[in-house]
């Protein structure tokens, strides 16, 4: 190094030396070549070369080339003597150039973080229009950066190539350092365009996820705006349809309401097929793996449900309509076969008879209409009763006596003028004069009907006929006037009488099942001679398989059947037997509860020659699988038919037994049901049963958010909502999440894995969420975690708000008592201080406040 003013040189020396990366060994000092700045060096080195000495080794060389005799030429540049090709400024705009490409990179990454931040943040709307822009404005974006992307690869690809490594034979002329530069900055554009290339990777990865789960969400919010519109719809056409409840009235009323459920079955047919398209998209969505597959499921199964409901109801109620518009029918040709038979007595006036051919033709045309009544006299009545039993309305009941009580005239007349004109041709053989006091042996003391002379048919005797074997057995009851209230207590003592004669029936034939069963099944399989026909590990399965039938079977042969048969004659007392018994029905429960594990054992045995054998002995159409179904069966039975047995029992004797009777079975089906969801949970560490009892469960859609502390990115990100089985306990709320098995009796008996557990005594509720009439929340401790709960309806969230506001006043209500006895034992013990009072009141005001 040349330099004429030593003490700046050796500035620059230390300057050198403090910023350069390595250890420097020796310093070479080219001398200039003028006289002056020869001799100005000289003396300067001379007194400081103790400075130079002391740090690092200094060499004073006179001339270039004796510079070469320790720097090989090819690393030192043309002025120095050497070969070395290096421009300063060019390195320089290299360099900067590297340096604003991994500047570049670096705000590349950071603005695709901060999108995909974004992205996650977001909260998406609630109307399909602003989804949409939303996701345009997304899709703009990511364009952009796309492209910028794009740019800067293409900036690096051109310092990459400004900067390729040179070829073996340009290596070797040229010098190593140089070519040891150039690759280090070959090599770092290189890494940096391998960053570009993966973070491109991944945001078009991240992007083609987010898009197709956007694309879903407005799949979805479509498909829910149809369902909507469409459950709209078809609540409008029920509630159509249920104006029509009342098919009484008139002909023409009924023939009015006949043609407004034909128009109302016209628009259905139009909306059960758009109901087909949208559960067909709903199908479609579901075969593309949609994210929401469980919701949309549930759409379409109430969909189809609700189009089922809107078609069973049109079609009844047409049905209704049509059979009432038939019963008036009816009654109209009855009234015009009484208005004809009117007409025919009025043509046969005795004084007109002047010969026996006379009496003999009037005698032959009332033999013809009684002959064309007599095929309908062994009519079923109970059988037409029973057809129209629900149409007749208390006019109508009335209308029907009178055309009966004109049937009935009409028919004794007719007799009575028969037997007197059998009597007159058998006593005369001559003209015959009739005197007018013999008129009043054959003629009607009074005037019955207005004729209108209408022609008289076959259907016209059918109906009378029919119409009279209905109300036959009111009118035997009555005293003096028919009175329809009269009539509505004998037509629901009979339907009450119906209904427990058949509860006392199929009592019977479900206790001799049961016996059946006992005997040629489980009896069977002790049976030495059988156990060839059976796998050894069935014979240990017995139990299993049966449960607690024999148990089942005892109680309903040694008690409660009996009960019943003494209630034949005594419909008030089925209610007390029922609850007198309500404990005993709790043996239910434990055999449904073993309901999944015996059809396990079934279905694993079924095909044995076992059972085979038994069902031939025993010459039964089904299987033993059937027969195991029966006490499950019959305990729903029993609601059915306490539920008729209180339709027809209201303000009797006994009605009020007999809802409590029905309630407690509608506890217990419940309480079945509760147990059977209950004893599938898996996973929870400790004693569910500790937990109280199970007052409600069911499936919730739930977001996990947490108002302290920092936010998980992925619960912000979360489109979808966890699916979670709740189980409201009287001491705590436990999720779970329902487990998706295949095979059979996967449907019928779900399997829960346990996910949380929440204490009611730390929990706390919020009736109402922004966005969704549907939502509440349920928050932990001082609302550190906040759980949204969104119900399947609206009915179903303000239960469980009733039931958890139930509790939660129940444990108000428990710590206030615990208080007072605490304040009650401390007044006995000693007067408290007014500051222990002040304390004491505080407390209770908090548990309060915390609890509501």
């Amino acid at each position: 190094m040349a330099e004429a003013n030593p003490p700046r040189g050796k500035m620059r020396f230390r300057r050198n030396a403090a910023s350069f990366p390595g250890s420097l060994h020796l310093v070479l000092v080219l001398r200039p070549t003028s006289f002056l700045q020869r001799t100005f060096t000289d003396i300067g080195f001379r007194f400081s070369q103790e400075d130079f000495m002391l740090k690092l080794p200094v060499v004073m060389l006179s001339s270039v080339s004796e510079l070469l005799t320790y720097i090989d030429d090819k690393q030192l540049t043309p002025e120095l003597g050497g070969t070395l090709q290096y421009c300063h400024s060019d390195w320089i705009i290299f360099r900067n150039a590297i340096e604003n490409f991994a500047l570049t990179v670096k705000e590349m990454a950071q603005m695709l973080q901060s999108f995909g931040t974004e992205l996650a943040e977001t909260e998406l709307p609630d109307d399909i229009p602003s989804l949409e822009e939303i996701l345009a404005i997304r899709a703009e974006k990511y364009h952009l950066l796309k492209n910028d992307i794009t740019t800067v690869t293409k900036e690096g690809r051109v310092l990459l190539t400004n900067l390729e490594v040179p070829g073996p034979e340009e290596a070797i002329s040229s010098s190593l350092e140089c070519h040891q530069q150039i690759s280090g900055d070959w090599q770092t554009i290189n890494k940096l365009l391998a960053q570009v290339h993966d973070m491109e990777t991944a945001f078009d990865g991240f992007w083609e996820k987010h898009q197709l789960k956007m694309e879903q969400y407005l799949q979805l919010w479509r498909f829910e705006q149809d369902f909507q519109e469409l459950v709209t719809e078809v609540e409008l056409l029920l509630s159509q349809q249920a104006e029509l409840a009342d098919v009484t009235g008139n002909i023409a009323q009924v023939k009015q309401k006949m043609k407004k459920i034909e128009n109302i079955e016209e628009k259905s047919q139009e909306l059960l097929a758009k109901a087909r398209l949208v559960i067909l998209h709903g199908h479609k969505l579901a075969s593309n793996h949609h994210y929401a597959l469980d919701l949309i499921c549930q759409r379409c199964n109430e969909l189809r449900y609700l189009s089922d409901i809107l078609v069973n109801e049109i079609k009844t109620k047409r049905i209704q309509l049509n059979r009432t518009f038939k019963m008036h029918k009816l009654l109209q040709q009855a009234r015009q076969c009484c208005d004809e038979g009117e007409c025919l007595l009025a043509n046969q006036d005795i004084h007109k008879f002047q010969s026996k051919e006379d009496v003999q033709k009037a005698l032959q045309d009332i033999e013809n209409f009684l002959e064309m009544a007599l095929p309908f006299i062994n009519y079923d009545a109970e059988a037409l009763q029973y057809e129209f039993d629900v149409l007749l309305s208390p006019e109508l009941k009335v209308q029907m006596q009178n055309v009966q009580l004109k049937l009935e005239n009409i028919r004794s007349i007719f007799e009575n003028q028969q037997a007197g004109f059998k009597n007159l041709t058998d006593k005369h053989g001559r003209p015959i004069q009739f005197a007018p006091s013999s008129e009043n042996l054959i003629r009607p003391r009074m005037t019955f009907f207005s004729p209108k002379h209408v022609g008289i048919g076959y259907s016209f005797f059918q109906a009378c006929k029919l119409f009279s074997k209905v109300i036959h057995d009111c009118q035997e009851k009555r005293n003096s006037d028919p009175s329809s209230s009269l009539n509505n207590d004998n037509n629901l003592d009979i339907l009450k009488n119906h209904v427990l004669n058949e509860l006392i029936q199929t009592e019977r034939a479900y206790v001799r099942e049961l016996f059946t069963v006992l005997l040629g099944y489980r009896a069977e399989m002790d049976n030495p001679e059988m156990f060839d026909l059976m796998p050894p590990l069935l014979r240990n399965k017995k139990d299993v398989l049966f449960g607690n039938m024999a148990e089942i079977y005892e109680f309903h042969n040694n008690i409660f059947m009996s009960s019943l048969e003494n209630c034949s004659d005594a419909p008030e007392r089925v209610g007390p037997c029922f609850l007198e018994r309500k404990d005993d029905f709790q043996i239910y429960a434990k055999y449904c509860q073993n309901k999944p594990r015996s059809e396990m054992v079934w279905r694993k045995y079924s095909e044995c020659a076992f059972f085979q054998e038994c069902q031939r002995k025993l010459k039964h159409r089904l299987g033993l699988d059937s027969y195991l179904l029966k006490p499950v069966q019959r305990i729903t039975k029993y609601h059915l038919l306490l539920k008729e047995l209180l339709k027809y029992s209201k303000d009797c004797e006994g009605s009020t037994e007999l809802k409590e009777a029905l309630d407690t079975i509608l506890d217990l089906l419940k309480s079945v049901n509760d147990s059977m969801h209950q004893v599938a949970i898996n996973g929870y560490i400790g004693n569910l049963n500790e937990l109280g009892k199970m007052v409600m469960q069911g499936g919730f859609s739930v977001w996990i958010g947490h108002r302290k502390g920092a936010t998980k990115m992925k619960d912000l990100a979360r489109f979808k909502p966890m699916q979670r089985h709740l189980f409201l306990y009287e001491k705590a709320v436990v999720f779970c999440k329902r487990r998706v098995e295949t095979g059979e009796g996967a449907d019928r008996y779900p399997s829960y894995s346990f996910k949380h557990c929440l204490k009611m005594e730390e929990v706390g509720i919020t009736e109402y969420v922004k966005g969704d009439n549907r939502k509440f929340e349920i928050w932990y401790g001082e609302k550190e975690e906040v759980y949204i709960i969104q119900a399947p309806n609206i009915d179903v969230k303000m239960t469980w708000l009733k039931e958890i506001r139930n509790i939660l006043l129940k444990q108000q209500e428990l710590m206030t008592g615990e208080f007072q006895c605490q304040q009650d034992q401390l007044t006995e013990q000693e007067q408290p201080s007014p500051q222990q009072n002040a304390e004491n009141t505080f407390f209770a005001t908090f548990c309060f406040l915390y609890i509501t």
